[in-house]
């Protein structure tokens, strides 16, 4: 039993030490990318605009998931906007809101708060709007939810739908700094000019750890049949 424990606990190790390392490459910046890219051509006037939610308000994610909905919107006035998220109708009624102030007329908005997971939206979506299944509709969720949310819906007979993840506009700007100016004590390490440790170690330790959940999730999602 001993033995067992320190087997487990050496792989753990392995395992923790990988992921260490892979955060110091971009590796989880490119798994992201392939993740959130769908590799079609969003057609530029999608009939439907879907919004795929899942988190509270404000939140991070859902708000920048609207900002890309309220721009798609603006671009294409005469689509409908299908908002679905879990059945929160406070958390709905501030998305609304927040459509409302980026100049989204409410009127074009339909709530559907049916399903608490992409397969149960996708399903509820293929069930009470049948007519959908042939038109061109655009699904805006986050960067690494895109590739499961295409497969999901189009294995349900979605043969139009494309995916749009809502990246985020990187800052283009240099993030060193004078040690001198900012009183950094003597005896700390100088690490003005290192933006691997202050910055991008971090950001990809977190990505890695979001791609893996989603992939985790593909496999799930393949071993259902539902994509």
């Amino acid at each position: 039993m001993l033995n067992l424990w320190r087997a487990l606990l050496r792989l753990m190790g392995i395992l923790l030490s990988l992921v260490v390392i892979i955060a110091f490459t971009r590796w989880p910046y490119d798994a992201q990318q392939w993740l959130g890219n769908a590799q079609v051509t969003i057609p530029a006037h999608p009939a439907v605009l879907i919004f795929l939610g899942g988190s509270g308000m404000p939140s991070e994610s859902n708000l920048i998931r609207l900002y890309y909905l309220a721009a798609w919107a603006k671009k294409n006035p005469s689509a409908r906007v299908l908002l679905l998220h879990p059945p929160d109708t406070a958390v709905i009624e501030d998305m609304k809101m927040e459509l409302m102030l980026r100049g989204i007329d409410t009127n074009r908005i339909i709530v559907m708060s049916e399903g608490r997971n992409t397969r149960e939206q996708a399903l509820c979506m293929a069930q009470n709007y049948p007519a959908l299944l042939q038109q061109q509709c655009l699904v805006i969720t986050s960067p690494e939810n895109v590739k499961r949310s295409v497969r999901t819906f189009r294995k349900l007979g979605f043969s139009q739908l494309y995916g749009q993840g809502a990246f985020e506009r990187p800052l283009m700007l240099d993030l060193t700094f004078s040690k001198n100016r900012t009183k950094v004590k003597p005896y700390m390490p100088d690490i003005s000019a290192n933006l691997a440790v202050r910055y991008n170690f971090w950001n990809y330790l977190k990505l890695e750890i979001t791609c893996l959940r989603e992939c985790s999730a593909l496999f799930y999602y393949k071993l259902n049949g539902w994509i």
